[in-house]
């Protein structure tokens, strides 16, 4: 069974749609920035790559109240670009699963009742908790959008959302849902900022993945969402197919909690397994989105894997998170889309910037936006803490 990409939605700091992520791109224009939005002892000192709006402002664009968790506007918003073409009531005659992956949930809301009720119990709304939890923005957007079905929340790190993509692959090619909306949102708070902080992997400046000088990554946050279904129901609903999700697969080096083992094990066993599964070779590979975060030992891990898996002969590479950011849960699924992107415009993106290649690694992103470059296959990588690595690949229709 072929399962199909028809339908893309994404908000990021780079962009609030798909045209404006695009647009960003050709402009080469970073969203990182000092922080701006995020209330933090660290403004002034800490670039970080947020979406361009406060939670009032993003609630006006949804027409959602203002008093919801930043997790639920910006999964909102992506959630509702991706379906928009398909008919009404969809759900009513299809089996329709809505697959969202996150590590933050609704924690933006809940450090701030904490903040005021630790000095003062009658302080804070408690109302501001009640969707901390991570199961609840899913639940809530589902609603919003009156979907129907199959409604699943995946919480593995960095990788949440990349599965998502894995799971509704599955699930539809095993014949138990007929539509999957997948993806991910996390949103910017002060515990994952400070977190990342504590183990010293964030770069205060623009980070810069895949070069040797690389001291870090720049925490982001955003939304994107992919609609899957067999080739057959899109035919029968007449949507344009962007593209195939040929190859997927995960993998756990159970190296260590924050770290990707030294030699890449993980990341070479999620490629590989995506490749078996593709009945793809290597060489059939046109364009890698790398996890490429640009802490020191992500960037290597990766690299090395790389260069065990294509023997040194690497296609075209780069790494989105040098605009994006990296937005955590939701990274797999802002990949996701761009690839999907790619390979349906043409198109290759950048690192922001490079100079240096890793040492022992002759490894050289792209550093140009490039139109008109044919896509056959696109690897999208997506990595976790505590070894949790995922790999897809998006193949020309």
């Amino acid at each position: 069974m072929e399962i199909v990409v028809t339908g893309l939605g994404i908000i990021s700091a780079i962009g609030k749609n798909v045209a404006e992520c695009l647009g960003s791109f050709e402009k080469h224009k970073s969203g990182v920035a000092p922080v701006q939005y995020l209330s933090t002892r660290y403004a002034g000192e800490l670039s970080v790559a947020e979406v361009k709006a406060t939670n009032r402002e993003l609630a006006n664009i949804s027409e959602l109240p203002d008093n919801l968790s930043r997790s639920i506007l910006l999964s909102y918003l992506a959630a509702k670009e991706a379906i928009a073409s398909l008919p009404e009531n969809f759900g009513d005659t299809y089996r329709v699963g809505f697959f969202s992956g996150t590590t933050v949930g609704g924690m933006d809301k809940t450090e701030n009742f904490f903040e005021e009720y630790t000095t003062d119990e009658n302080a804070g709304n408690i109302e501001d908790v009640k969707y901390h939890d991570c199961g609840k923005t899913a639940d809530h957007v589902t609603k919003q959008l009156g979907l129907k079905g199959t409604v699943t929340t995946i919480s593995t790190a960095c990788s949440s959302s990349a599965n998502t993509i894995l799971l509704g692959a599955r699930m539809i090619t095993h014949d138990q849902l007929d539509i999957v909306i997948a993806g991910g949102v996390d949103s910017l708070t002060r515990f994952t900022l400070n977190g990342f902080k504590t183990l010293q992997i964030l770069d205060p400046e623009q980070c810069r993945p895949l070069d040797e000088t690389r001291v870090g990554l720049n925490i982001g946050e955003g939304a994107a969402y992919i609609v899957l279904m067999s080739e057959k129901i899109a035919n029968e609903l007449q949507q344009e197919i962007l593209c195939k999700l040929t190859g997927y697969h995960n993998a756990n080096d159970s190296h260590h909690q924050t770290a990707m083992s030294d030699d890449g094990n993980g990341a070479f066993l999620a490629m590989q397994g995506a490749l078996n599964k593709s009945n793809l070779k290597p060489s059939d590979i046109s364009y890698i989105n790398m996890h490429g975060t640009g802490t020191r030992n992500n960037d290597k891990a990766e690299g090395l894997a790389i260069k065990k898996l294509f023997d040194g002969k690497y296609p075209k590479l780069s790494s989105t998170k040098s605009f994006t950011g990296h937005a955590l849960g939701a990274s797999g699924s802002i990949e996701a889309v761009l690839s999907v992107l790619a390979i349906k415009h043409e198109m290759i993106f950048p690192n922001f910037s490079f100079s240096n290649p890793m040492e022992g690694l002759n490894i050289i992103p792209e550093t140009k936006f490039q139109k008109g470059i044919k896509l056959q296959h696109v690897i999208s990588n997506s990595f976790g803490f505590g070894g949790n690595c995922s790999s897809l690949i998006f193949s020309k229709y």
